[in-house]
């Protein structure tokens, strides 16, 4: 199986990187990912793509999204995902190679861990005075998931514009 590549990471980077950002601060301040965030994600994979990636590869990657767009929507019926986390999930999928699942696995379980203990001991203490309107400091034991699915797709895509084949 393929994994990233540093050519194909450093195309995606200065495009995503920014829309990762954005997907992290509206999901802290409104408990929201815009659709907007999505569509531009998912566009510019049909965009990028054609560049960085040979054809028959870029065709499965938009398997991948259709993929975790329908297991998403599962999820999202059952209660045990936001919609927003589930579209983010799905339009990002198309830019993880499947040879580095297990890799993206544990880069989302650690940012998951430091993402969930931040936002709490934020949220507890003088910090939350940095920003006091925000929803997700409302939501009782509701998390932001953009703030981990954002970094996750942001530190994958670094890693691979450092580390890539």
């Amino acid at each position: 199986m393929m994994s990233l590549t540093q050519h194909e990471a450093w195309i995606y980077l200065p495009f995503v990187l920014p829309i990762c950002f954005y997907v992290c601060f509206t999901d802290l301040r409104e408990m929201r990912i815009t659709n907007q965030a999505v569509i531009l994600l998912g566009g510019l994979f049909l965009v990028l793509g054609l560049i960085a990636l040979p054809f028959d590869a870029y065709a499965w990657r938009l398997a991948q999204l259709v993929i975790v767009l329908l297991f998403g929507i599962v999820l999202n019926a059952a209660g045990a995902v936001g919609a927003g986390d589930a579209k983010f999930a799905a339009a990002a999928a198309p830019y993880i190679a499947l040879g580095d699942f297990r890799l993206l696995l544990i880069i989302l379980m650690a940012n998951l861990l430091a993402a969930v203990a931040t936002h709490r001991i934020a949220k507890y203490t003088p910090l939350r005075k940095l920003a006091p309107h925000w929803a997700s400091w409302e939501k009782g034991w509701e998390f932001p998931m953009g703030l981990s699915l954002g970094g996750t797709l942001a530190i994958y895509l670094c890693l691979g514009a450092i580390f890539g084949s």
